[in-house]
């Protein structure tokens, strides 16, 4: 007597299985992908042919609606073919048709909802839910929202200037009345939507599906800021000075913070770099922050070339070359598709399923790109190194770029003068 085995697959949702998933030596398989051509053959076959046993992983693989699955299992029955059920979830008690029912008409619901998701989301329409700050649901895809979007645009300009959070939270609170939180926060700077994508629940994201609020280049120095400040405590990270979150102390390995000090009845202030956590007694003293800058500022023009120069670093504009082809290659077989369609070679659904592919492969490219360094370290080098550079840039402009190059600071005190260390992140 044969041993055969039937799987469906739904395109939209799942991949065929492999043959090993049922554990044993069958006679022949048969596997349906999002049609029952297989299943009818099936039903023809054990007409002619004697079956002892059919092999499935759920019941509801045997129709797309409840009435089909019990026509099949009564077909089946009456042709003397025993059913074994393989998936663990289905019931363990066989006997029980009341709950194989309900289960099945569980499923099959749960299956249809997903199938309806998964086919917006080849369309690229936008998922289930409220829309994000700053849109409004469309028709098909989100349109922005002009009451709410300056607020968003506001919010994202003032971190990509000063680099906080907490303090871009502040600042959107004080300004437009809108109060968020900062994990709230966190999740805009990271919410493709506001880059004019779309991710879904399965995580993957489709590239250009509306009018974005930022841009790509915003985007991508958003998400190194996002990357940089993750190495810093929350403080540093939206500290105003430039040394903050970088200066250490040698002696007492102690980070350093910026103390500001005010004369009595005096504007000026003085800036000085002290300790947060030193063990010793006395502790180390602090240092004047403008004299630790001079250094700093002196250290980066001499150490930096010499850095650059011995490192084995990849053709970026090569790279991002490449990549721009590839994307480039992509976007045409989008653009060949709806011809495709029209001569009769791709039915609108593979289409659909094709276009959706090729979007998500372009997301996934344009995160890589995004990734990459703004610039070249070997061309940049030559303007950084260079002390009025740095000395015509304001706090903020001189505090982002010594995060893109400075790992620490390392403050050493040789009796009466000191020196400085610098530990670039290359």
């Amino acid at each position: 007597m044969k041993v055969i085995a039937y799987s469906y697959t739904e395109p939209l949702l799942e991949a065929a299985p492999a043959p090993e998933i049922w554990g044993q030596e069958v006679d022949r398989i048969y596997q349906d992908l999002g049609g029952r051509q297989q299943l009818q053959q099936l039903l023809k076959d054990c007409q002619t042919e004697p079956v002892k046993y059919l092999l499935i992983q759920r019941f509801e693989e045997l129709g797309d609606t409840l009435q089909q699955v019990c026509l099949h299992l009564a077909q089946l029955e009456t042709l003397g073919v025993e059913i074994i059920v393989q998936a663990e979830t289905e019931p363990q008690n066989r006997k029980n048709l009341l709950q194989i029912l309900a289960e099945l008409q569980r499923s099959q619901h749960s299956r249809s909802i997903r199938k309806g998701h998964a086919r917006n989301r080849i369309k690229s329409r936008i998922p289930p839910g409220k829309a994000p700050y700053g849109y409004r649901r469309g028709k098909e895809r989100y349109t922005i929202d002009r009451s709410a979007a300056p607020a968003v645009k506001d919010f994202f300009e003032h971190f990509l200037i000063y680099g906080s959070l907490r303090g871009s939270v502040r600042y959107l609170a004080k300004k437009y009345s809108k109060k968020i939180s900062v994990s709230t926060g966190r999740r805009w700077l990271t919410n493709p939507a506001y880059r004019g994508d779309l991710e879904y629940q399965n995580g993957q994201v489709i590239s250009n599906t509306h009018v974005p609020i930022i841009s790509r280049e915003e985007a991508a120095q958003v998400d190194r800021l996002l990357r940089r400040n993750r190495q810093l405590s929350p403080r540093a990270a939206s500290a105003p000075r430039s040394l903050a979150g970088l200066a250490i102390c040698s002696e007492c390995r102690s980070p350093m913070t910026v103390a500001k000090v005010t004369s009595y009845r005096k504007d000026k202030e003085y800036l000085y770099l002290r300790p947060i956590n030193c063990p010793k007694q006395p502790k180390c003293s602090g240092l004047s922050y403008e004299e630790i800058l001079q250094l700093t500022i002196k250290r980066i023009c001499e150490d930096l070339p010499q850095a650059v120069a011995g490192l084995q670093m990849p053709d970026m504009n090569g790279i991002k070359a490449g990549i721009g082809r590839a994307i480039g290659s992509k976007q045409e077989i989008l653009e060949q598709l709806p011809a495709l369609i029209e001569s009769g070679i791709l039915d609108t659904e593979t289409a659909e399923l094709r276009a959706y592919k090729i979007r998500t492969e372009i997301a996934e490219m344009q995160t890589q790109l995004a990734q990459l360094p703004p610039v070249n370290l070997r061309e940049t080098v030559q303007t950084v190194s260079l002390p009025q550079f740095w000395l015509d840039l304001s706090e903020s402009e001189r505090r982002f770029y010594f995060r893109e190059f400075i790992s620490k600071i390392e403050i050493i005190r040789e009796n009466i003068t000191v020196k400085v260390q610098i530990i670039f992140i290359f």
